[in-house]
Parts: structure tokens; sequence; C-alpha cells
């Protein structure tokens, strides 16, 4: 693989690192990067490797939040549990004595929270999933869903400045409000809507803070992204060139350095602003994506 081939690799991921989390669709910035740089790969490859790229920004995520997310530990029992495990038949005394000292119980919730925000995707979105991306991954689309979306954040963050936030933690968040957001989630099946934006949208809408919204967002990306990756993976067949190995580890890599980033400059702004900065910015995306294409058909 040559210098130039590798450069686009790593443009590619940092696209991917920096419009992942922002609520700005990394598929509409996907398809205005490869009008302009296309990778010499196979049409089959190019489409595994958008997906899985993303198991960078993933890992950055599973990085950053490590200690919200580890649901082990290790710790004495205190002796009236103890006592009180004693009484319990074999079985549940060996189930209930593993989880009172191996299990964090908090940690464990979250992620059956998280669990019940996938389940919509994975009843409704996911069987037509290759029937949306054949019909609907198209300039047309993501340019609308880009300029929709830009409207929906500038009108909710407005609506959303005479309400108070009902859930301020993920410990206050409900099973409820979870699968909520969830439903919010399948919309991003939709290329140029934006899985973060979609679910950040949600979770303000339903009552989250900004925090909770973005936090919640990054955490249910684990195991749809995973489970995306594994799909493309099985369909692909796991059988690569040396080229496409090295052009899967620098896109991942360099994935997951800046999503670091890109994670921590999320949460650091929307501290002090609301999402309307990321709304205009959609909409005139939105509009030089549709305007581009449109006048390229026009010119031939």
């Amino acid at each position: 693989m040559d210098i130039l081939e590798l450069l686009k690799v790593i443009l590619l991921g940092i696209v991917e690192g920096i419009t992942e989390w922002l609520p700005i669709s990394s598929t509409g910035h996907m398809i205005l990067v490869d009008e302009f740089i296309k990778l010499n790969v196979s049409p089959e490859f190019k489409e595994l490797f958008l997906v899985v790229i993303q198991l960078g920004a993933i890992l950055a995520v599973v990085v950053l939040y490590w200690g919200k997310l580890w649901p082990f530990y290790i710790r004495e029992i205190p002796r009236k549990t103890q006592r009180a495990l004693e009484k319990q038949p074999a079985v549940s005394r060996a189930v209930l004595t593993f989880v009172e000292r191996f299990c964090d119980k908090d940690k464990w919730i979250l992620w059956f929270k998280i669990l019940v925000a996938c389940l919509p995707t994975i009843i409704i979105a996911l069987p037509f999933n290759d029937v949306i991306e054949e019909k609907f991954n198209n300039y047309v689309v993501v340019a609308i869903a880009l300029i929709v979306y830009g409207v929906l954040f500038i009108f909710i963050e407005n609506y959303n400045k005479k309400r108070r936030p009902k859930c301020t933690s993920l410990e206050d968040l409900s099973f409820k409000t979870a699968f909520l957001i969830g439903i919010f989630q399948v919309l991003a099946v939709i290329p140029g809507t934006s899985r973060s934006g979609s679910t950040i949208i949600g979770g303000i809408l339903v009552g989250t803070s900004r925090t909770v919204a973005a936090e919640f967002t990054f955490f249910l990306a684990i195991p749809v992204m995973f489970g995306a990756s594994l799909l493309k993976l099985v369909k692909f067949g796991f059988t690569f060139t040396s080229s496409e190995v090295i052009i899967l580890i620098v896109g991942v890599v360099v994935a997951f350095v800046v999503s670091i980033f890109a994670i921590k400059f999320l949460m650091s702004y929307i501290k002090k602003h609301d999402f309307k900065a990321f709304g205009w910015y959609r909409i005139i995306l939105g509009i030089l994506v549709l305007g581009y294409f449109i006048g390229k058909q026009f010119l031939g």
C-alpha cells in the first residue's frame, strides 16, 4: 500500500473520530469525503471499512468511561450478609455470593438499561438494514436529514429553555426513559440523521440533561456498533489481503485517538453551551451537499 492510500485512510479515520460523537452525522461527512478522496479498494471492502472503523470510536468510549462501565470488582462480604446467605439453598447461595463479592449492582443495572434501549433497534431497524442502505444511502436523503435534524436541534433547544431536566444523572435514568431514547435511536437508520443526534434529541425531549443524554448515547453505541461491525465482518467473510488488514488497523487506531479528543470536547462544550451551533452547522452542510450534487448533475 502506497503512502497516498495511507493518508486517505488517516483522513477517513479523523473524520470518523470527530463526526461519530458530535451530532453532525458521520454518514453525511463520509459521503462528502468519499466524493473527493476515494480509497483504491473493492466496493465490498469499502462498505465493510466504513462500518468497522467505528470500532475505534467505540474503544475510545470504553477507555474513557471504564470506571462507569466495568461491572465487576472484588470485595469482602459483610458478616451480616454472609449469615443471611448461609440460610439460602446451595445454588442460590453460590449465585448470590458471586453477585455480592464480584458484581457492582449499579453498573449491572446501567447495562440492563443500555440493553433495553437497544431493543427497538434490534426489533425494528435491524431486519430492514440492508433495504434501507440500498434505498436511502444517497445524497438527497442525507442532505434532507442533515437539514431537518438541524432545524429540530434549534427548535428543541429553544423549547428546552423553559424546562428543567427531570433526570440529571445516569442513576436517575429509568428503564422507561432508556427505552424511549432507544426508540429515537431507530431513526438513525436513515443516513444523515446521526445516531448520536437522534438519541441526544430523544434524551432531551424525554427529560434528561444534555450531559446524561450525551453519556447514555456513548454507552448505547457500544453494543450497537460492535453488533454492526460483527455482522459486516461475518458477511464479508473475515478474508483480507495484507493491504486491507493495514487499512483496517490504521483506520481504527486513528478513529480511536481522534474520538478521545472529540468526546472530551463535546462533554466540556455542553456544560456551557446548547446544541444550536450543531443545528446551524447541519443546516449549512445539508444545503452544501444538496447544492454540490445537484450542480454536479447539471454540469454533467
